[in-house]
């Protein structure tokens, strides 16, 4: 927003400013107590105490995990996840393991950092290259109204690299969610996606969900109703980092090999409430 002042001066306009600033400040900025975060300080494997794993290929039919992904998700594997000169990196590579054709990590805070309201903030760069599928998002920790997309689902970044410099963040519900095309989602262009860190956020609350890019507000999803196919976000959820290859969304045009091994890079993670 723009203020346009043309003669207003002395120590009334001084005050006028300082409420506009702290007002629009607040209101940005609903949730201001740290409660938790991960700085990625100590090189090595992540936290143990803060990260879990999700392993393997995902589905009992080994199709890859969850959206027809090839990839392998490992654990405790340097070559996939590691923390390096203050980075945590998730790296996604062309190599045979476990009979996938692809190996990544996809680290998840579940029952080690789950919130019920809050500002979830990431700052990452994620790469392009045909074929990866970057993602921060959360889920539900105990998904008390069924499976998905019943207990919801928040998207808070994600890029393919079919579309290049083109940020996804989405809400998944019953009533909207990705398999009937119905999810409430913002796509919009995200300059240097690859070159550049940005700073992914939402503020959840117990009436809607905004989105946030570098500070700017982007987008938000309001309650509706007290329906859960389209507002299960009242209980826990946690944090996902994660590299996907291929799959339905992220392998759409196909995979360039070429391009691995390829890497997501997040210098934090910070939540407050």
């Amino acid at each position: 927003m723009k203020l346009y002042l043309k003669s207003i001066v002395g120590p009334s306009a001084i005050l006028i400013l300082l409420f506009f600033s702290v007002t629009t400040s607040f209101a940005q900025y609903r949730f201001n107590k740290l409660v938790w975060s991960d700085e990625f300080e100590q090189a090595g494997l992540p936290d143990s105490s803060k990260w879990n794993y999700d392993r393997g290929r995902g589905c009992p039919q080994l199709c890859g995990w969850g959206n027809n992904e090839p990839q392998f998700y490992t654990w405790n594997r340097p070559e996939n996840a590691r923390i390096f000169n203050g980075k945590l990196i998730i790296e996604a590579r062309k190599e045979t393991y476990e009979g996938a054709p692809y190996t990544s990590a996809r680290l998840t805070t579940k029952k080690k950092g789950d919130w019920l309201y809050g500002r979830i903030e990431v700052r990452a760069q994620l790469p392009n290259g045909l074929g990866t599928w970057p993602a921060i998002w959360m889920l539900p920790t105990q998904s008390h109204y069924g499976n998905w997309p019943k207990s919801g689902e928040i998207d808070i970044a994600e890029t393919v690299g079919y579309q290049k410099d083109t940020l996804h963040q989405t809400i998944h519900t019953e009533k909207y969610n990705g398999m009937y095309q119905t999810q409430r989602t913002n796509v919009m262009p995200l300059k240097n996606q690859a070159q550049q860190y940005h700073t992914y956020a939402i503020e959840w609350s117990a009436v809607r969900i905004d989105y946030y890019l570098d500070g700017v507000k982007t987008f938000s999803f309001e309650k509706e109703s007290n329906a859960f196919s389209v507002w299960p976000f009242d209980q826990p959820f946690h944090l996902i980092l994660n590299m996907a290859v291929g799959g339905d969304f992220g392998g759409r045009k196909g995979i360039d090999d070429t391009i691995f091994p390829t890497q997501m890079h997040i210098d934090y993670v910070r939540v407050y409430q």
